[in-house]
């Protein structure tokens, strides 16, 4: 009762007459259809909106980015993605290149890549459900928050499940396409001269590069939805994210 009485004090400072018996209506009504009247009054997005708004977004930028980047090169041919050597292989790399070896280290790095692509298609279902059970704080924080919010949030809510299901897959296309033969040929030529044995975890670290360019390229569709008018495809988008 005291809602209704606050509602109506305040509008009442602010109506016409007209308007006055419009409200007075309106006391009749359900507390929800008051609260309706007041969203459209005050042109605010529902809650609603922001949610479907979010989820679309999400949905949208998913369904590009494991497009572009499970495709032929979708990994090999972006230099912002792409996989190289580990860092601490650089040696290594440099090593075999200056004893003639280059063509198996170009071998490695496009085949580490073709295994990224191929684990890349696992993505968007884990996503979809990360989005199916978003609550509406979350998706208030997400449209409240900064230009990656969204990506953010799916980062912490599906990272391991990514990783998880990644991993037998890349370990899998891998062997499929000798890239682990290209691997232990680099390693074994490399540790004949050397006291100092290298042997990394090539699937663990595919998996985590896989990662770290999927969520890169899921940044950059966010920002496109909420900064370029001409990325928001759909009548939802363009009403949540027309207006920040």
């Amino acid at each position: 009762m005291k809602y209704l009485l606050l509602i109506i004090i305040t509008s009442i400072t602010t109506c016409t007459y007209a308007q006055f018996d419009q409200l007075k209506k309106a006391i009749e009504k359900p507390k929800s259809e008051i609260e309706k009247m007041i969203v459209q009054k005050n042109d605010s997005l529902s809650t609603k909106d922001i949610i479907e708004g979010i989820k679309e977004a999400l949905s949208k930028g998913i369904e590009k980015g494991t497009a572009q980047l499970s495709s032929a090169d979708g990994f090999f041919k972006n230099e912002n993605v792409k996989i190289l050597m580990p860092y601490e292989a650089i040696k290594v790399e440099t090593s075999l290149r200056n004893v003639g070896m280059g063509n198996q280290v170009d071998a490695a790095i496009l085949n580490m890549n073709r295994a990224a692509e191929e684990a890349t298609k696992l993505a968007a279902p884990i996503f979809i459900n990360a989005i199916k059970n978003m609550t509406i704080t979350e998706a208030w924080n997400i449209f409240n928050g900064s230009n990656t919010a969204a990506t953010n949030f799916l980062q912490e809510q599906v990272s391991v499940e990514l990783s998880n299901s990644f991993k037998p897959i890349v370990d899998k296309a891998l062997a499929k396409i000798d890239a682990t033969k290209h691997w232990n040929t680099l390693f074994t030529n490399y540790n004949r001269f050397t006291l100092n044995k290298i042997n990394p975890d090539l699937t663990e670290y595919v998996t985590q590069k896989a990662l770290n360019g999927l969520f890169y390229q899921l940044a950059i569709e966010e920002q496109k939805i909420r900064k370029d008018p001409a990325a928001r495809t759909t009548e939802i988008l363009k009403h949540v994210f027309g207006r920040n």
